[in-house]
């Protein structure tokens, strides 16, 4: 298992176009992975879990993934989430 930790800076967090955009880069990877806030797990391969967790700017998460490519899928999920800026 592999996972780092990264707080959203976009000033409208992850709403829908970004959340279509995570869902759409996560679905590359045949890791099982997870968006973790506080007590909130959602599947970054499912649009609806990611924006129901409400991941707004400034909200730490940590993204956590197991398989055989869990450190490209973690590293670039975070890259793109920092990336962001709308």
């Amino acid at each position: 298992m592999y996972e780092r930790e990264i707080t959203i800076t976009n000033p409208t967090g992850l709403h829908a176009r970004p959340a279509t955009l995570l869902v759409q880069k996560a679905g590359k990877y045949e890791s099982k992975l997870k968006l973790i806030k506080e007590n909130v797990i959602a599947n970054p391969k499912s649009i609806f879990t990611v924006l129901a967790a409400g991941l707004g700017a400034g909200t730490v998460i940590k993204i956590q993934a197991e398989g055989s490519d869990e450190k490209q899928a973690v590293d670039d999920l975070c890259e793109f989430i920092a990336s962001l800026k709308e």
